[in-house]
């Protein structure tokens, strides 16, 4: 959910609020137009922050997500992707991150997915604005519906790893994870350009959920790739490909991964075999 505790803005709200909830999961349709009208003419940044904070926790409760869409909500709050307010970007990013949780909510929050990327990769490296985009991201990538707008960011979120700390290398393997389970995306991923410090993710030193997730993202990968045979050989990548970083030397690959089976973690093991079965076929 990733709101912050934040009081309702009963002072702003006409007429007097005496009878306002004070829990965002009370808040009826009226309250919801009336916080939406104010955040829509209000430009005091204090305000919108506490305003984004009450809509994110309110929806958090999917009740409100059809009404707060109906209210046209999702553009009222998409507008401010663009302030230059790095706490109103981040509340934001975390009130559209909730209201994604509803398939209808993303058909309007796609409209925003270049702006959220732009956000993810202008913003300072592992900052709250990165990961609540991240978030985001990983929620909108779900199903396949708009993995191909995500496509030309590939390269862009393989290079954050290259100086991403632990949570950031999650969200962004938890992206890659989703877009690679697209038999679609293979040739987006395997010609993004990707830097070396990708192949550090398969070490038994790291962090198990990177690891576990490097993993998943090489099988399903590896698992496409071969049953695109034809394709492949009519593919010319690049040597910084992230197919040549991965791929190209299949002994480099298999001694890499081969060490990983000691360690005593039966879904390790099962990625790692994964990985192992299907780059045998490349």
């Amino acid at each position: 959910m990733q709101c912050q505790r934040s009081p309702l803005l009963l002072s702003f709200l006409e007429p007097p609020t005496e009878n306002i909830p004070k829990s965002a999961g009370d808040l009826e349709p009226h309250h919801l137009k009336s916080l939406l009208q104010i955040l829509s003419t209000n430009s005091d940044s204090s305000a919108q922050e506490q305003i984004l904070t009450t809509l994110c926790n309110a929806a958090a409760f999917s009740v409100n997500h059809d009404i707060i869409r109906n209210l046209d909500g999702i553009r009222i709050i998409g507008a401010l992707l663009s302030h230059t307010d790095t706490k109103i970007k981040a509340g934001t990013l975390n009130a559209l991150n909730n209201l994604s949780m509803n398939l209808q909510n993303q058909e309007q929050i796609q409209a925003f997915i270049n702006e959220i990327f732009k956000d993810i990769l202008e913003s300072e490296l592992n900052s709250e604005v990165q990961l609540a985009g991240l978030r985001l991201v990983i929620n909108m990538s779900v199903t396949n519906n708009y993995h191909e707008k995500m496509a030309d960011y590939i390269p862009n979120l393989l290079n954050l790893m290259d100086g991403g700390d632990t949570t950031t290398k999650i969200y962004l393997l938890k992206v890659l994870v989703n877009l690679s389970a697209n038999p679609l995306m293979t040739s987006s991923l395997l010609t993004s350009k990707a830097p070396s410090a990708v192949t550090f993710l398969f070490d038994s030193s790291i962090n198990r959920d990177i690891l576990i997730r490097a993993l998943t993202f090489a099988a399903n990968v590896s698992e496409n790739l071969g049953r695109q045979q034809q394709w492949n050989r009519n593919c010319n990548y690049k040597e910084d490909s992230l197919y040549a970083l991965l791929f190209k030397d299949q002994a480099s690959l298999q001694s890499n991964l081969a060490p990983l089976l000691l360690i005593p973690d039966l879904e390790i093991k099962q990625q790692v075999s994964r990985c192992l079965r299907s780059s045998e076929r490349l």
